[in-house]
């Protein structure tokens, strides 16, 4: 498995307990995100974008290339990623950028209201509890 250079924002996509990871941006909220370091993977970038907003340790597993007009490295149309992580600690660490209540662990259903990528939704449906 060849890891290639993300471009643009990676969205990182982490659920646990059927619940998902969203950030406080400002306007509402969001999947935590980042931008990739020179040569970063875009697998990479999600994890070390949770884990400096959140303190969240996560692993980057699998980038998810929307259903319309794929590109390299799971990206949209508008140059966003998004990458499915695997949660490696249940608590955070100190020192996230974010304060605890910027960050929320939300049920699939209550995220109806979140501006979230096609692709993503599609993931999310394939995981909702019953």
């Amino acid at each position: 498995m060849t890891l290639e250079p993300a471009e643009g924002v990676v969205q990182a996509v982490v659920l646990y307990d059927g619940r998902l990871l969203l950030v406080a941006d400002g306007h509402g909220w969001t999947l935590p995100s980042g931008t990739p370091q020179q040569a970063e993977p875009a697998e990479a970038t999600a994890a070390r974008a949770v884990y400096e907003l959140t303190g969240y340790l996560v692993d980057g597993t699998e980038s998810l290339a929307p259903h319309h007009a794929p590109q390299a490295g799971g990206a949209s149309a508008d140059g966003a990623s998004a990458v499915v992580c695997q949660l490696l600690s249940e608590s955070p660490s100190d020192g996230a950028a974010l304060a605890p209540e910027q960050v929320r662990w939300a049920a699939i259903p209550e995220t109806t209201e979140v501006a979230l990528p096609a692709a993503v939704r599609e993931y999310l449906r394939g995981h909702t509890p019953v």
